[in-house]
């Protein structure tokens, strides 16, 4: 049976999967896939290299750091994420990411993104090099409006959660039988029309795809929540997901509520390993 491990970005709000993702680490539980999108990404690549604490210290140590994240960094870079600082500095000098261990894990790992021009989603698999692999992650997390286009391959693309936030579907039909899919949004979350409409329009006037995407991103992501639900009632997914709000954004910088959304993702995933579902078909 091939399982399939599928997680939600949100910044900040990323802390919960860690937690989730250390648990899981300390019980030796592996997928078969990984599929994630902007920090869901950022974080399953420790996953696959095998670096429990990795994403926590990275996401907590440096975060009063304005190279990390900052207006400075805004107004220097278009970016409130220092992106080189994140995706260059870090994985392979101040934290680095075991490479090694990463391309030779057998478990497969996907990234989304969102092609700029079309507005579609589009996804990779493993990269040859960190270099492009931390580029692809950059690309996926790059959040309309508050960051830059990043070409990759010679396409520009943005946040992978702006046209597939919960790309489970793209693990089935990978050929996951199941999926275990983790959530940074609250239980019975609804997602609203975007904001600043004028804004995006705007910045994306060329990319009329791009707006299109924008413009529907609030019913794609319910949407994608109504099937995960047919698929838990199905037996086919495990829903790992905060009860209730996090209390954090996707910029939060509170050192004492970034960590309390760990310990909570912890503790969610130890309940859900727990679980009859898993219990029956682990």
């Amino acid at each position: 049976m091939k399982t399939g491990l599928v997680l939600e970005g949100g910044g900040m709000r990323g802390l919960y999967t860690i937690g989730v993702l250390d648990y899981f680490m300390s019980q030796n539980f592996w997928a078969d896939y990984v599929i994630g999108v902007s920090a869901g990404a950022c974080n399953g690549i420790s996953y696959l290299s095998r670096q429990p604490g990795r994403n926590f210290r990275v996401n907590t140590q440096y975060i009063g750091d304005k190279r990390y994240l900052s207006l400075q960094s805004y107004l220097k870079t278009g970016s409130l994420f220092g992106m080189d600082f994140i995706f260059r500095e870090l994985p392979t000098q101040l934290d680095p990411i075991d490479f090694e261990a990463f391309t030779q894990n057998p478990c497969e790992f996907v990234v989304g993104l969102t092609h700029v021009k079309t507005g579609q989603p589009a996804y990779f698999g493993k990269q040859p090099t960190l270099e492009e692999e931390c580029l692809l992650l950059q690309a996926s997390s790059s959040l309309p409006i508050f960051s830059p286009q990043v070409n990759f391959q010679g396409e520009n693309y943005l946040d992978g959660g702006t046209s597939d936030p919960i790309p489970f579907a793209k693990a089935l039909a990978d050929g996951c039988d199941r999926v275990v899919v983790v959530l940074t949004r609250e239980r019975g979350y609804v997602k609203q029309p975007e904001k600043y409409r004028p804004i995006y329009r705007r910045v994306f006037s060329k990319s009329p795809g791009m707006v299109a995407c924008l413009d529907r991103r609030h019913q794609v992501y319910n949407r994608e929540l109504e099937e995960l639900a047919q698929l838990e009632r199905e037996g086919r997914a495990l829903v790992i997901a905060p009860e209730t709000p996090l209390g954090i954004d996707r910029f939060e910088k509170d050192q004492g509520k970034l960590t309390k959304a760990f310990e909570q993702g912890m503790e969610d995933a130890r309940k859900a390993l727990e679980s009859p579902w898993w219990q029956q078909t682990k």
